[in-house]
């Protein structure tokens, strides 16, 4: 009985062999394990709110180490590589963030990531995506000093709405595994159409978030912030761009957002300043300012003074050849200049020292808890001194409690943003 048993089991893997050959396998996403802490970890991040990624890092040259190295030598190089990527994440992120790391099939990595959207930004979470995979491979080269590891990455987000969240998560995974080996065509058609029908259609919503005198409590502007189509899954800014990003829609979308932005202003009876948020990419394009005037063309009545043009992300401006002359060309037709997430790192900083710019809005890393930390209010204050010293105007981003407001108000910061003081609403309602 069990002869024949194992008869009908060998049978059956022949059979396997020939229908799904093993070069195959390479071709898709491995086995991805879903235990029961990382469900757990997941279900809580999104209860709370968060966005959860799920980055995958591919080994490019896998075959060829393993013909270079051996067996033996193979093994301990994955085992140092697997060590070397947990210290990467541990400097490279706030280990609050991480829900997840461990290596799966054939030494490839998955990281699982809690992110806030409303601190975080495209272009921050795909630098600290790039930072682990180059980290690691400088580090493989120079602890392992054998070979060097290539690696790439994919990345994707969790949907929130999905009832059955293992599948949600398998999902995500087997886009962001498909990234990272380049075979992006299998997800890449659903996600182009579907960002192009936003665009086309121009199914965006923008909200403003008031911007407050810290002396006087009075509304003195309010920052334009975009929402993709209500209750789909790029709802989300941070998905919505990140899509856009990817599928080289983002100069289409953020031209949009100034659209909708500009229609508000026309509509309502608000006086006060506009914020409106730009990527380096969008203001370094080469057509920016031309299409920029040519809208505001449509909207005589509104005085360009009205509006600053706020530098978003934490992207490098290297290499962006009409960035600087394009601000140059807005500051001379009344535009103010505002640098965001300020506080974030040393490529914020290098971006004021670049730009000077009227408006320092600090980083909500820098308030959130601001009350209970010396190092956070020194940060203040080395920020405040700048801003003093190049005669710019401070806000502080994500105020949430009176705690945050009252340190801040006793370094007489000028202006204050946060749900302490206001939701994102229509310009249209009254703020």
């Amino acid at each position: 009985m069990v002869k024949n048993y194992n008869k009908k089991i060998t049978k059956l893997i022949n059979w396997s062999k020939i229908l799904f050959p093993t070069v195959w396998l390479k071709y898709f996403p491995p086995s991805f394990i879903i235990r029961k802490p990382i469900t757990k970890g997941v279900r809580s991040a999104i209860k709370k709110g968060y966005e959860v990624m799920v980055i995958a890092y591919h080994i490019d040259n896998y075959d060829e180490m393993k013909q270079q190295l051996g067996p033996h030598d193979f093994q301990q190089y994955i085992t140092g590589l697997k060590h070397i990527f947990q210290e990467t994440v541990q400097s490279v992120l706030n280990t609050e963030s991480v829900l997840s790391l461990h290596d799966f099939f054939s030494g490839n990595f998955t990281l699982l990531l809690r992110v806030d959207y409303r601190s975080e930004t495209t272009g921050n979470v795909e630098t600290s995506i790039r930072q682990i995979a180059d980290k690691v491979q400088a580090s493989s080269k120079e602890k392992q000093k054998i070979i060097t590891a290539s690696i790439n990455a994919g990345y994707a987000f969790i949907e929130k709405d999905n009832i059955f969240l293992q599948e949600a998560i398998m999902k995500a995974h087997q886009v962001a595994f498909l990234m990272a080996v380049k075979r992006q065509s299998f997800k890449y058609d659903e996600m182009a159409s579907t960002i192009k029908k936003i665009i086309i259609n121009k199914e965006i919503r923008v909200l403003a978030q008031p911007i407050l005198d810290m002396e006087t409590k009075e509304v003195r502007a309010c920052e334009m912030l975009t929402r993709g189509p209500c209750g789909t899954s790029l709802e989300s800014p941070l998905r919505l761009f990140s899509i856009a990003k990817q599928m080289k829609c983002l100069y289409d979308l953020e031209m949009i957002v100034l659209d909708k932005t500009l229609e508000q202003i026309k509509s309502t009876t608000w006086q006060q300043d506009i914020f409106i948020n730009f990527t380096p990419l969008t203001i370094g394009n080469h057509r920016f300012v031309r299409e920029l005037m040519k809208k505001m063309k449509k909207y005589k009545e509104i005085n360009p003074k009205r509006i600053t043009i706020e530098v978003t992300e934490r992207d490098s401006i290297e290499g962006l050849q009409y960035f600087i002359p394009n601000l140059r060309a807005l500051r001379e037709k009344g535009f103010r200049i505002a640098v965001d997430d300020t506080g974030s790192g040393y490529a914020s900083l290098h971006s004021i020292n670049e730009i000077m710019p009227d408006i320092i809005k600090i980083d909500r890393s820098v308030i959130q808890n601001i009350d209970k930390s010396s190092v956070k209010e020194s940060m203040l204050k080395g920020i405040l001194l700048i801003a003093k010293e190049i005669g710019s105007v401070v806000v502080a981003e994500g105020i949430e409690n009176e705690e945050e407001a009252s340190v801040l108000s006793r370094y007489n910061v000028d202006l204050a943003q946060g749900y302490f003081y206001g939701r994102p609403v229509s310009l249209n309602r009254s703020i």
